[in-house]
């Protein structure tokens, strides 16, 4: 009888800090650095399965950042965001089989360096207005949809969110409240997509143990750091991200 369980030491030296990146982004600091979770896992299971297996260490980490942020997220923000968002992930689920997931990583990294250039050429102002409500629909409708096929919907929204310079605690919370809803959304299309199967549940339980440490990281971080670092940080983790989903998708 085959153990119903991934067994490959390989898997648990490339997973363990995949898990503890995806935390500390969960929390919303770095948070940029959330999207190259999937794909550091990839380099020892498929990209579906690598997404399937991160799903109930995502829950209790959405969890997690939002019990530390509770009191702090925008609401009104959040209204906007989450349609948009929900909208995403119903194409993400209607395209999931006819796309591949490189393809994906190579748009999104792509987004992410357009962004990020623009913002290196074009330095916001003190009084700069903030991005159109147009263009978030557009970013959050892809963020939606890049966290459904690989779980890399962090650069998208950053590209809308960040501009508005909310404080670092006001937006790592609107980010942890936003991304559990996007994530609890895919629990049913996963499954009917026979993604959530027992060794890939199993798995997760062995790993889920170290999400904690990964949040509280974050918050920790995310509590004691100057605005201006934080951002800048969260700007590198962007740009390796970009960098890594531009190499699996040409690579």
């Amino acid at each position: 009888m085959t153990l119903a369980l991934i067994t490959d030491p390989y898997f648990y030296i490339v997973s363990v800090p995949a898990v503890l990146l995806m935390g500390v982004s969960k929390s919303g600091f770095g948070s940029g650095f959330g999207s190259l979770a999937v794909p550091v896992m990839a380099m020892a299971v498929t990209v579906p399965q690598a997404v399937a297996i991160f799903m109930p260490i995502l829950l209790l980490m959405d969890v997690l950042g939002m019990a530390a942020f509770r009191k702090d997220f925008d609401a009104s923000l959040l209204k906007f965001l989450i349609p948009c968002g929900l909208a995403g992930i119903a194409l993400g689920a209607l395209l999931f089989k006819l796309l591949d997931a490189h393809m994906v990583a190579g748009i999104v990294g792509a987004v992410t360096l357009v962004f990020l250039a623009q913002r290196w050429l074009f330095r916001p102002k003190v009084d700069s207005v903030p991005p159109p409500k147009w263009m978030g629909a557009i970013l959050t409708a892809t963020t939606g949809f890049t966290s459904f096929i690989a779980h890399s919907g962090g650069p998208p929204i950053n590209a809308y969110v960040i501009p508005m310079r909310l404080s670092p605690v006001r937006f790592s919370a609107t980010m942890a409240f936003f991304f559990f809803v996007m994530n609890l959304a895919k629990w049913i299309p996963y499954a009917l997509l026979g993604l959530l199967d027992l060794r890939n549940l199993l798995t997760s339980l062995v790993l889920l143990p170290i999400a904690p440490l990964g949040v509280w990281l974050g918050v920790w971080m995310t509590r004691r750091m100057n605005p201006l670092l934080f951002y800048r940080l969260v700007y590198v983790g962007m740009f390796l991200t970009a960098l890594k989903l531009l190499s699996d998708a040409f690579g």
